[in-house]
């Protein structure tokens, strides 16, 4: 009898497709920070600013982030952290 083609075996196909998968969710999951644009984050640090979670500094000219005391001189510095830092405490409350 001849050995088995190796390119007819399809036995890891399934595990291949899965670790795919798995990639993609977790992609989909995670928080992209690179993309936001300088009006964009001036709107989301004025919702913060609203929400008390930032704290403008006008005499140093900063940005202070309450819940990590963070301090900031540009908005998308800050809205990229505040994106990162509110993906990171969900993923920690999830996890409990």
């Amino acid at each position: 009898m001849a050995d088995p083609d190796p390119f007819d075996d399809t036995s890891a196909d399934h595990e291949q497709l899965e670790a795919k998968l798995i990639a993609q969710d977790r992609d989909a999951a995670s928080v992209a920070t690179a993309d936001v644009d300088e009006a964009t984050a001036r709107s989301w640090v004025d919702d913060l600013i609203d929400a008390d979670v930032v704290t403008p500094v006008p005499e140093d000219r900063v940005l202070v982030h309450e819940p990590s005391g963070a301090a900031f001189d540009s908005a998308t510095q800050l809205a990229n952290f505040h994106r990162g830092w509110t993906a990171a405490r969900d993923a920690h409350t999830e996890a409990e």
